[in-house]
Parts: structure tokens; C-alpha cells; sequence
């Protein structure tokens, strides 16, 4: 990954950095990052020294066929955790087991507190769960991290990349060791995850949401449904409207009253 698509990526995007000191040069630690873009999991390994490993949703690794083959090889070839989320609670439970895995092994793990990908480049609600667990169960500091414009480089849906200079801002590491041994209480999470994401929200500037990124995308999606609705229902309307005119003008010319 480093000497490969690493060195390809840092050569073709140039991607800037701040904030490398706070990277310990050993020892386990948590990075927590905003998340714009599938493409931060490439850049942000990229510029560090050291592995980082991300969890990836089971599929990455079971998809049929030669690109699913191609693809699974890729994760595992990059380290990369498969997470089975099936289940009421399958993704986070799975999570948190990996990320402790990993922070026990004296690793970097990375994570994205939103849980899923900004629908509009707005920050949204940390989810409590994985980020806040896994640094209370282990002890881990906490690493703030802000990847800056990739969703310009590659917005959802998008296949080809744009090529522009990305930005990623490391913070220094929180320290939760005081909350140690308290990852069942849901308020202390709570506290813990709204920490650390206000130290993402200074370092890239985003705007705030409070409100999961899970709900903003179904609001989207609704409200895009509902004007796809709109559309259609205008359509047929305008549809009817000249149906009629045109069986009016019917009427009006086999009763010789219309124009001639």
C-alpha cells in the first residue's frame, strides 16, 4: 500500500499535512476522522510512517465474482478488518472486538466516528459505540483528524478521481485514561465521543450537525423521493391538461364550432 499506491498518491495529489508530531512513533493509539470521502482511508495511511487499520464492511470481502475476488484481495492485501454487520447490534459489537484487537497489539486504529460517509461535506453526530468504547476498554489516546477537501477529489458515486492537493490536520492526542473502566455508562460515551468531535470540527472547519449522518442521508433520500414524486405527479397533470385541450379540440371540430 505505502510503496505502491502510497507513493502514487502523495506523488499525483500532493497531499499536505499537519500535525504529524502527534503521531506516536510506537505504541497503540486510536485515530479518529471525519469522513468525506472513500478515498481517506488511501490518503491518510499514506502519509504516516506507521500501519493503520481501518474495519471494512464484510462485503468488501465476500463479493462474488473476479472484481469481488480482486477487491477482497486489495482489503486483505492493506490490512483491513472485515465487520460482519448483521444483527441488531453485528456492526458496532464487532467494531469495538477489532479495534481492542488491534490497540492490544500495540497498533494504530482507525476510525470513523460519524459511522458513514458526510452526505454534504457538513460534520455530523459522533456515534458513541466503537470510538468511545474502544479508548475506555483499552486506554488508548485519542488522535483528532481531519481530512480536508476529498470529497472534491472524489464525491460519492464518482469512479475517477479530480486531481487537487487534499489536506489532513492530526491533532493532539486526547487523553480519556480518567474515564477508564467506564465504557457501560452511556452518559460518559456520550461526553467522551462529543469531545472528540468537537476537536475534528476545529481542526477542519466543517460546519456542525447534530443529528447522525445515517439520518441526514435518509432525510436526502426522502426529500428526493418526494420531489421525483412532485415531478411525476406534475407530468401527469400536464399530461391531462393537454389530453383534454386536444379531446376539446376534437369535440369542437366534429360540432363545427371550432376554428376552420
Amino acid at each position: 500500500m505505502k510503496f505502491s499506491i502510497g507513493g502514487s498518491l502523495k506523488l499525483a495529489f500532493r497531499p499536505w499535512v499537519e500535525g504529524l508530531e502527534n503521531i506516536p512513533a510506537e505504541g497503540p493509539a486510536i485515530l479518529a476522522s471525519n469522513h468525506l470521502s472513500f478515498s481517506d482511508s488511501f490518503f491518510l495511511p499514506a502519509v504516516l510512517d506507521r500501519k493503520v487499520t481501518f474495519i471494512a464492511k464484510a462485503e468488501y470481502f465476500t463479493s462474488p465474482g473476479v472484481k469481488g475476488k480482486l477487491t477482497a484481495a486489495f482489503f486483505k492485501g492493506v490490512g483491513q478488518l472485515p465487520v460482519d454487520r448483521s444483527g441488531a447490534r453485528g456492526a458496532g459489537e464487532a467494531a469495538i472486538k477489532s479495534g481492542i484487537d488491534v490497540i492490544e497489539r500495540g497498533e494504530l486504529f482507525g476510525i470513523y466516528p460519524e459511522g458513514t460517509r458526510s452526505p454534504d461535506g457538513r460534520l455530523y453526530r459522533g456515534k458513541p459505540g466503537g470510538l468511545a468504547r474502544v479508548a475506555l476498554a483499552t486506554g488508548a489516546p485519542v488522535i483528532p483528524v481531519a481530512m480536508i477537501d476529498t470529497e472534491k477529489i472524489q464525491p460519492p458515486g464518482k469512479v475517477m478521481p479530480k486531481l487537487m492537493r487534499p489536506g489532513i490536520r492530526i491533532g493532539k492526542p486526547l487523553d480519556f485514561s480518567r474515564y477508564h473502566g467506564m465504557d457501560g455508562d452511556r452518559f460518559i460515551l456520550r461526553s467522551v465521543t462529543d469531545e472528540v468531535m468537537y476537536e475534528i470540527m476545529k481542526l477542519s472547519g466543517q460546519e456542525y450537525v447534530d443529528i447522525y449522518a445515517t439520518a441526514a442521508k435518509r432525510q436526502i433520500a426522502d426529500a428526493e423521493k418526494a420531489a421525483k414524486a412532485d415531478q411525476a405527479a406534475e407530468a401527469k397533470a400536464r399530461e391531462a391538461l393537454a389530453k383534454e385541450a386536444q379531446d376539446k379540440a376534437a369535440r369542437d371540430k366534429d360540432a363545427g364550432t371550432g376554428p376552420k
